[in-house]
């Protein structure tokens, strides 16, 4: 287990949960781990993709006040070399984050996903109609954030609560909590079989399923088995005119064209074009990108009619 050598300027205060102009860099990659400012603190995290060599020098590294430490069996801990908050505030995508370090590794946002939101709040301004935006696995509502203040309605869906509660206070320090979002704690199938029943209907969907996951009552997600069924309800719930949908994995031994495919299917009879990619983040020195996960979209055409 490595562990972190703090090598910085001394503390001499406790930490300060101060807002910077900056928000996220990633500063650094290599030997599987990736170097990156969150607002005022440099933290480490592993990052398997990276298995190129840092550019950095140690002493860079080094500096680092926290890295979170992944065991054999896939958990892990931070391991903190000053005192932290417990959650301080950053500014992505125009929209404010409460960031916290969670004991899987995360911060509750995930920066390789803006061009993705910028994209999308991008489809929205140019609609020239109101819009509708349904988040599924929607985690602390960052995407939600985003096309709410691009000016869509939004339906923001996750089955934990503690996660849309996180979310939903992430839209009050961002200034958006008169916005018009509906707030949902509840499994996504059982939600999307609901709007369909009622016949309610959207213009854009974005969703980032999960490779597996167990809902509260004991139902299993299993991305290779239960992507199909999910895009199709996805297209069922569709305003006859959509925008787009947008869908973000993180499921290494899953094909982005295998995913595309998927969403080919479902979105049949529809008329548009897909596109499919990875999401990645620049490095602030060489510019190196860091691969993240997958995206494949679908934009409607004749979105105005």
């Amino acid at each position: 287990m490595r562990r972190v050598e703090y090598r910085g300027p001394a503390p001499t205060r406790e930490a300060s949960d101060k807002v910077p102009d900056h928000a996220y860099r990633l500063l650094d990659s290599g030997d599987g781990r990736r170097l990156e400012q969150v607002g005022p603190y440099r933290l480490i995290r592993p990052a398997a993709e990276a298995i190129w060599k840092p550019g950095l020098d140690d002493g860079e590294w080094n500096a680092a006040v926290s890295e979170f430490l992944r065991q054999a069996g896939g958990e892990g801990a931070w391991q903190h070399r000053i005192r932290l908050p417990e959650s301080f505030e950053i500014r992505v995508a125009a929209v404010t984050m409460i960031v916290k370090l969670t004991s899987f590794g995360h911060i509750g946002v995930f920066p390789e996903q803006v061009e993705s939101w910028e994209w999308a709040a991008e489809q929205i301004r140019n609609a020239g109609r109101p819009v509708s935006v349904l988040c599924l696995f929607a985690y602390t509502g960052a995407s939600t954030l985003v096309c709410a203040r691009a000016g869509a309605r939004v339906c923001h869906v996750d089955a934990s609560k503690g996660t849309v509660d996180w979310a939903r206070r992430n839209a009050e320090v961002s200034g958006l909590a008169d916005r018009p979002v509906r707030w949902i704690v509840e499994d996504v199938g059982k939600f999307l079989a609901r709007e369909e029943r009622r016949e309610s209907r959207y213009d854009a969907i974005i969703l980032d399923p999960p490779t597996y996951g167990r809902g509260t009552k004991g139902e299993t997600w299993k991305i290779q088995e239960d992507l199909p069924g999910l895009l199709a309800a996805c297209r069922r719930v569709l305003s006859p005119h959509p925008l787009f949908v947008l869908l973000h994995g993180y499921t290494p031994w899953l094909p982005m064209l295998s995913v595309r495919n998927v969403m080919e299917d479902a979105m049949a009879g529809l008329t548009g074009t897909f596109e499919h990619g990875e999401l990645s983040v620049a490095e602030k020195g060489r510019g190196r990108r860091l691969p993240r996960g997958m995206f494949v979209r679908f934009q409607g055409r004749g979105a105005t009619a």
